[in-house]
């Protein structure tokens, strides 16, 4: 069993709010978030009266402790001023991905029974579709009368007694395999992480943080977001990833901490266009989200000539279970770091469950206050997720060394991973069998330098068709990041005798060097 090697940690028993802005009032004047693009910027003390008067809005309005609110959006300071104002009320925040369709943000609305919904200007024509097929009473969009109004009081918001293992957040996972599913987080979960990565990071009031990393995603929403204005420190906010826009921003705004994922680290290793900025403000890029080649990390610090360091978490465990320290000397590239505080880990046998040796491989078990209260509405998925004995099955494969240095080298799950966004193979699999044409499919990812993984579809035919025909009917019913890069036609599916689709057998026939009838888009 590893621990962490700085100790435990003291974990208070706290609102998430409270909490998170707790320093907020010592910083009034000081920047806490700052929107890339206009410049447009709230202080401190303009969170903290933001969320006050959003709070006592939405109390007006009947919303109160146990409510759902869905946050359709891209990464605006107004983010956290929506999501604190839901917490400080007892309330449940919905971070919902922008990229998703109008059909499946309707099915994240009903399964949630969210209330109510925040969006912008450019997703309202799908907010309010996925809205009219769920419980969802009101829509406010951010830039418009609506929401605006919602700033426009000087009510006092009610008191509400919080529970610390009252649910606050619910992003929406797909575990380790199969659909999406509400992921239950308390306030304790999201209290205990920011108290255990801090002995890890480090962040002081005086850094800026970079903020392109997705708010609705659970790294981007506590490691960067939150932990950044639990410090005081400063998040310099992009609603959009455009990699010019990201060197443009750490020169311009002096952002001394990067937080990434493997396809930006790439670009900052090697495009060009890195060589036409001043980024000597930068002295810090954390990557997590998908595994990293120690090479890459290398060139990557070399080239920035700023320290670099991995992390490595999932959604059901708020999300941080490992980091290598930011203090130098603690690097080790290729290496998501030891355990954070207040946690257990061990490495076991797939088969045995039986713990693994130092140096050998074994699937990743979690065990501390981080981890969640369960899926929403789905006890049993929940119990495959989290045994008896309160360990977490993350479904990664890893090998930790004498010291806890843990390396993730494999997924026993079957999800995929597209820029660190999440995608259920069984999802397309279930949509491809709706084709006239297609007798059976199977989704597996396949490697790809940018991405990091692309769905690959396998798919059995039973009438005339196109592999360009497949792609296209497949990327007109998903979010973008779900699309089929690639199609190969196949004689059968290979199956266990209880027909599951042996998935292994395909991804191992993807890493093969070969060629095949396959369409890359």
């Amino acid at each position: 069993m590893f621990r962490s090697p700085f100790g435990d940690v003291e974990i208070p028993d706290v609102p998430f709010t409270s909490f998170v802005l707790e320093r907020a009032e010592a910083h009034r004047d000081k920047p806490a978030l700052v929107d890339a693009t206009s410049g447009s910027t709230l202080t401190h003390g303009d969170l903290v009266d933001g969320v006050r008067r959003v709070a006592a809005s939405l109390a007006r309005r009947g919303f109160g402790k146990g409510d759902v609110l869905s946050l359709y959006l891209p990464n605006l300071p107004e983010y956290a001023i929506a999501f604190h104002a839901v917490a400080s009320l007892g309330g449940i925040v919905h971070p919902a991905n922008p990229l998703l369709t109008a059909k499946e943000l309707c099915f994240q609305l009903s399964d949630s029974r969210a209330r109510f919904l925040v969006t912008v200007p450019a997703l309202v024509e799908k907010a309010l579709e996925a809205a009219a097929g769920s419980q969802v009473e009101d829509v406010f969009v951010i830039g418009e009368r609506s929401f605006a109004e919602l700033l426009e009081t000087d009510d006092e918001p009610p008191e509400v007694a919080v529970d610390p293992d009252d649910v606050v957040a619910l992003p929406y996972s797909s575990g380790t395999t199969g659909f999406s599913k509400g992921v239950m987080l308390t306030h304790r979960n999201l209290v205990a992480n920011l108290c255990q990565i801090e002995p890890h990071l480090m962040v002081g009031e005086e850094e800026v943080a970079l903020g392109v990393l997705p708010f609705f995603h659970i790294y981007g929403l506590i490691v960067v977001l939150n932990y950044a204005l639990r410090q005081a420190a400063t998040v310099v906010t992009m609603p959009r990833f455009d990699f010019e826009g990201v060197l443009g921003a750490i020169q311009e705004r002096g952002i001394t901490h990067a937080f990434v994922v493997p396809p930006i680290v790439l670009a900052l290793a090697r495009q060009p266009a890195v060589e036409r900025y001043e980024l000597s403000s930068l002295d810090f890029v954390m990557s997590g989200a998908a595994p990293l080649s120690p090479e890459l990390e290398q060139e990557c610090a070399e080239r920035l000539g700023c320290l670099f360091r991995q992390g490595y978490g999932l959604t059901e465990a708020s999300p941080v279970t490992h980091m290598v320290p930011h203090t130098p000397g603690w690097e080790r590239p290729g290496s998501v770091g030891p355990p954070i505080p207040n946690s257990e880990v061990v490495l076991v046998d797939p088969g045995s469950a039986e713990p693994v040796e130092p140096g050998r491989p074994g699937e990743v078990w979690v065990r501390g206050p981080h981890v969640m209260k369960g899926y929403l509405g789905n006890p049993a998925a929940a119990s495959l997720t989290i045994d008896a004995d309160g360990w977490l099955h993350t479904g990664d494969i890893g090998v930790a060394e004498e010291d806890g240095y843990l390396t993730v080298v494999d997924r026993l799950k079957e999800l995929i991973k597209v820029k660190a966004y999440q995608v259920a193979p069984a999802e397309l699999e279930a949509l491809l069998l709706t084709h006239p044409a297609i007798a059976d499919a199977a989704v597996v990812p396949s490697p790809d330098e940018e991405a990091g993984e692309v769905p690959k579809a396998y798919v059995v035919l039973c009438g005339e068709c196109e592999v360009d025909e497949i792609v296209a009917f497949v990327a007109e019913r998903v979010a973008p990041y779900k699309r089929i890069r690639r199609c190969e036609v196949v004689e059968e599916i290979p199956k266990s005798p209880s027909g599951k689709i042996l998935r292994r057998v395909l991804v191992e026939r993807e890493r093969a060097p070969r060629a095949g009838q396959t369409q890359r888009v």
